[in-house]
């Protein structure tokens, strides 16, 4: 049952770029929008906000997960074609990814590279099943939602108010920290308290588990050629795009309905809140697969010159997401410039706007001269460990495999 895709030229490569630039793109202009998480302390509902956050929000993430578990894909199918068996070489390079993530974290504790890494070597195992039908139960089964069907259901049967009433990632003496403390307080809050509420989140929300399965739909995209022959899927293309992105349409609008039809039906805050995650992880997983199709799609015409700035994004996502912290924190934060709450959500949207445009600009004058971004090469290098890993664009081509 397993179908593999052969890389055709750097087409293939380039259309996930593509969309990993997008997603980081869309992330970013995300973080903006929430001034990196402290548009929460105070939210105040704009309608530049309001758009990004129903686009973007939760799609961006999503897409680059899936992208990763398509990476893993490229990255265990060129080793096998080679005859080498890569599994110890990935999960060296998952623990290698988690350092970086974790000195990352120390600045920005609202870091994802963490949780990808963590998530990553389960993957190992579930790709030793050959059966991409099984894979695909497995993969439903972690986007369905378990975590927030389990709440309702416990509170269903017993009448208890639900898991963590309030949840438990609402305690979060950190943000205090970031809205008046200095830079060393800020550090110190990340080192330890400061990341509670992220991982707290991550498991009453099922997040991670929904993040397992979108690494399972990349790698099944990888299997069937999905990217290495786009011109092959495009009837099942249209088909899916109808279904899903009418599933998102759908809702968007029945979110708020639904979820006030559930709480006038009298269930308790806590399931209403497991409820509320639930159907929000659908909508979002609906939406990102939309993104998904239509870039693909737009990737094969002429738009897809006007999306190509992306593609060195893409290709920098590692460099540019650490950046994007490093260079924007203290514009938000309250040992820096403490914007905000100083600017609107439409001055933010073009500071956004403004920041993709340096990056997209900052990758493709980076990428003329070299072969891979700063972070990019240092997590390859260490990967390869004892192999030459040429950085400059001049250098003789490196010996070893092309991968993400």
């Amino acid at each position: 049952m397993v179908q593999t895709g052969q890389a055709r030229g750097n087409q293939r490569i380039e259309t996930v770029d593509m969309l990993r630039g997008f997603a980081l793109a869309g992330l970013f202009l995300v973080h903006v929008m929430e001034s990196f998480e402290l548009h929460w302390m105070h939210p105040v509902s704009a309608p530049p906000s309001d758009a990004v956050f129903m686009l973007l929000m939760g799609k961006s993430f999503a897409l680059l997960a899936m992208c990763f578990g398509f990476s893993f894909f490229i990255l265990m199918d060129r080793a096998e074609k080679r005859g080498e068996d890569f599994t110890a070489r990935f999960a060296w390079r998952l623990t290698l990814l988690f350092g970086i993530a974790t000195i990352h974290t120390y600045i920005y504790r609202g870091d994802i590279m963490q949780t990808l890494a963590l998530l990553g070597f389960p993957l190992l195992l579930v790709n030793r099943i050959k059966d991409n039908r099984v894979i695909l139960a497995i993969a439903i089964f972690c986007l369905a939602g378990p975590i927030g069907i389990a709440q309702i259901a416990i509170s269903w049967f017993t009448g208890y108010p639900g898991p963590g009433n309030p949840p438990t990632h609402w305690q979060d003496p950190a943000m205090r920290v970031y809205l008046h403390g200095s830079y060393w307080d800020v550090l110190r809050t990340n080192l330890w308290i400061g990341q509670w509420p992220k991982w707290w989140y991550a498991i009453e929300s099922g997040r991670m588990v929904q993040i397992f399965g979108l690494y399972l739909i990349g790698l099944l995209l990888g299997r069937i050629g999905f990217f290495a022959d786009p011109g092959r899927y495009t009837r099942q293309r249209w088909i899916a795009f109808v279904l899903i992105g009418g599933f998102a349409l759908i809702m968007y609008f029945a979110l708020h309905p639904l979820i006030e039809a559930f709480r006038t039906a009298g269930w308790s805050d806590g399931a209403v809140r497991a409820f509320t995650w639930l159907i929000g992880s659908w909508y979002d997983f609906a939406g990102s697969m939309t993104w998904m199709l239509v870039i693909v799609a737009l990737s094969r015409t002429f738009v897809r010159h006007i999306l190509q700035p992306l593609v060195p994004m893409g290709r920098l996502t590692l460099t540019l997401y650490v950046a994007q912290s490093i260079v924007c924190l203290p514009l938000f934060y309250g040992f820096g410039l403490a914007l905000h709450d100083k600017l609107d959500a439409w001055q933010r949207l073009w500071l956004g706007l403004g920041g993709i445009a340096l990056q997209m600009a900052f990758a493709a004058v980076w990428l003329h001269w070299f072969r891979y971004g700063p972070l990019e090469w240092v997590w390859r290098a260490l990967t390869y460990w004892g192999r030459k890993v040429p950085l400059l664009r001049r250098e003789a081509k490196p010996a070893a495999p092309a991968a993400f």
